[in-house]
């Protein structure tokens, strides 16, 4: 068993007991798929957070599949929709973490709360571990707080930050930054970025000086923003992560706390509405609780122990 599918099974039981088995013993209750079967199908995919829109287009492409394919056996709903499940989910474009830009700079972006500055810490974690250099920028100049304690994860991990005092302009920190990145023959550079609330736009507005700012030194960075979302949260991130994707554009997501929710499903409808696959996922409180993202084994995590058809 691979090791993230291992890791994944863990972290999304409640999402898996308390969404994904309940469509078990719907499927167990009926001799035939049924419009009635689809119906509370549709109803726990719903009530599971993964949203209306993206639950309504797989219930959907499950009641043309089974009429096109005369599907009968109500257990082959479990192959059918762990098919359309991966369907509607956006592909890691690079899921080794394949950089060939030096320095690769990403942008870190998300709220307060969402596990940001963690998620950074576990990240630069995992790059060390493929053997690359890291060197933080701590951009969040608005709480004190936040500088310290990216510098004290940069203390643990061994690494490099640049940062300025608290209230300091941000795109301040960033370029000294980037000058440092390019000057230390660093292979990526992280940015951590103030907790905005996506209804602050002054803050928006500060984030778009930090890509210019960006941009100035390196045209075609930054190579990757990546957007923290508290998976705790459900489809209520999905409003906060749309104005994150206008503002930032955003370009993966990082799902932290994925281990402490039962809104796992929330990953499925909110990464299909924007577009934008999930890159990390956070699976526990431990340093190396953190992984690169596998949509397929995402999928086959949440129906574990489920009797599966193939055809």
């Amino acid at each position: 068993m691979a090791l993230f599918l291992k890791k994944i099974k863990n972290s999304i039981a409640k999402t898996r007991t308390q969404v994904f088995d309940r469509i078990g013993g719907s499927v167990k209750k009926h001799k035939k798929i049924s419009e009635e079967l689809l119906d509370e199908i549709e109803e726990i995919l719903i009530s599971g957070d993964v949203g209306v829109d993206t639950t309504l287009e797989i219930i959907d492409r499950l009641r043309y599949r089974v009429k096109k394919e005369k599907y009968e056996d109500p257990e082959q709903l479990f192959f059918l929709l762990k098919e359309e499940i991966l369907r509607v989910l956006p592909e890691n474009p690079c899921p080794d973490g394949c950089r060939e830009q030096r320095p690769h700079i990403i942008l870190v972006v998300g709220v307060n709360g969402s596990g940001k500055t963690t998620s950074i810490a576990k990240l630069t974690h995992l790059l060390q571990q493929k053997g690359r250099k890291v060197l933080l920028a701590a951009a969040d100049t608005f709480r004190a707080a936040a500088i310290e304690q990216l510098q004290e994860w940069a203390r643990r991990l061994n690494v490099d930050v640049i940062r300025h005092q608290s209230g300091a302009d941000p795109a301040a920190v960033v370029f000294d930054a980037v000058q440092a990145a390019k000057s230390r023959d660093v292979d990526v550079l992280l940015i951590d970025t103030a907790g905005r609330l996506h209804t602050r736009v002054n803050l928006m507005e500060e984030l778009r000086k930090v890509r210019r700012t960006i941009r100035k030194a390196i045209p075609d960075a930054p190579h990757e923003v990546l957007l923290v979302l508290d998976a705790t949260t459900g489809q209520n991130a999905l409003n906060q992560a749309r104005q994150f994707v206008e503002t930032a554009g955003v370009t993966g997501i990082i799902l932290a706390k994925l281990d402490g929710t039962a809104k796992g499903g929330a990953v499925i409808g909110i990464t299909h509405q924007l577009k934008i696959p999930v890159n990390y996922v956070g699976l526990g409180e431990k340093i190396d609780d953190f992984e690169v993202f596998d949509a397929a084994e995402f999928v086959e995590g949440l129906f574990s122990g489920q009797e599966v058809e193939s055809e």
